[in-house]
């Protein structure tokens, strides 16, 4: 039989986990907007670009609005039995974000 202590783990294993997936991403967007290389960006996306630095700002920028859907779904799973509505957030969350993305990132 599992512990308090493992039943409480597991009731917020998802907030942990979005949590430490939305850090991992601002730690990434965090990297590239000091460094503004784009030696950190896939070549794919980074390859006929004029100006490179400012390109690595927007794409930093845009990362981290990223970040923010799985930060808020990371909040809203904190709430017991919201689930499914974590889930929703987080699915909108990154539809949102790719939506304002496309629109920021189309002069590059």
């Amino acid at each position: 039989m599992a512990s308090a202590e493992d039943r409480i783990l597991m009731e917020y294993a998802y907030s942990i986990l979005m949590g430490v997936f939305a850090l991992a991403l601002l730690l990434y967007a965090g990297l590239i907007a000091l460094t503004k290389s784009t030696d950190l960006i896939a070549r794919s996306v980074s390859a006929d670009i004029r100006d490179k630095k400012a390109y690595a700002a927007k794409f930093a920028r845009v990362l981290a609005l990223c970040a923010a859907a799985p930060a808020a779904s990371a909040l809203v799973g904190l709430i017991p039995g919201a689930i499914l509505v974590a889930v929703l957030v987080l699915i909108a969350g990154f539809g949102l974000a790719i939506w304002l993305g496309v629109k920021r990132m189309g002069d590059a």
